[in-house]
């Protein structure tokens, strides 16, 4: 799996936006024994050797934004760690997120849904089995360009055809997330202040 390659070449194309070295300087952190991640970041789930029975019971939110595993199931995705720690997240944004909090766990599995399938919740398939359509008319999920997950080629070449976009490998579709990292960052805080602005105005009582 090369989801380190992935993210190093996403990491070099994508813009970033620098924390200042006194910012830095003032953020303290607890540490993991024996390596630097911090302690924060590590999934919090318990061991689960076979996480992808059930999930969306198992794990019905997305621990990154908080959105509904159950009604975002065609976009879901599921991560396990080497250390057997699954991270069950609502789309490849927060799973991407995911992995580079986590850079230093090497993942066991990968798991997306299977939108070549017409059952709901839509099953899961191993993500670097899967073919991506990058791109197109359809909307994302944490993101304006959607990638959208197929167990087959020919059913992404199908929605290709209908949708638009590139069809590309689980790298590919990594690289792409990270790409757009950035703007989906930005667009989901302005989403989300307006939210709470809304909130605000309405009349209490």
């Amino acid at each position: 799996m090369n989801r380190r390659s992935a993210i190093k070449a996403a990491i070099v194309s994508a813009a970033a936006v620098p924390m200042s070295l006194s910012a830095a300087d003032t953020v303290t952190q607890k540490r993991c024994e024996g390596d630097g991640t911090p302690s924060q970041f590590l999934p919090k789930n318990a061991p689960d050797s076979r996480p992808e029975e059930n999930d969306i019971a198992k794990f019905p939110k997305c621990p990154y934004c908080g959105m509904d595993r159950k009604a975002f199931h065609h976009s879901r995705m599921l991560i396990l760690y080497s250390n057997e720690v699954p991270d069950a997240t609502c789309s490849l944004h927060c799973a991407a997120v995911s992995l580079a909090l986590n850079i230093d766990a090497e993942p066991k599995a990968i798991w997306v849904a299977d939108n070549a399938e017409k059952d709901e919740p839509k099953p899961l398939v191993e993500a670097v089995k899967a073919s991506f359509l990058i791109g197109g008319s359809s909307p994302g999920v944490m993101t304006t360009r959607a990638k959208a997950a197929f167990g087959s080629q020919a059913a992404a070449k199908a929605a290709q055809d209908a949708q638009g976009g590139d069809i590309g490998g689980f790298d590919q579709a990594l690289e792409a997330a990270y790409a757009d990292m950035a703007k989906d960052v930005a667009r989901i805080r302005k989403n989300r202040e307006e939210r709470r602005n809304r909130m605000k105005a309405m009349p209490k009582g």
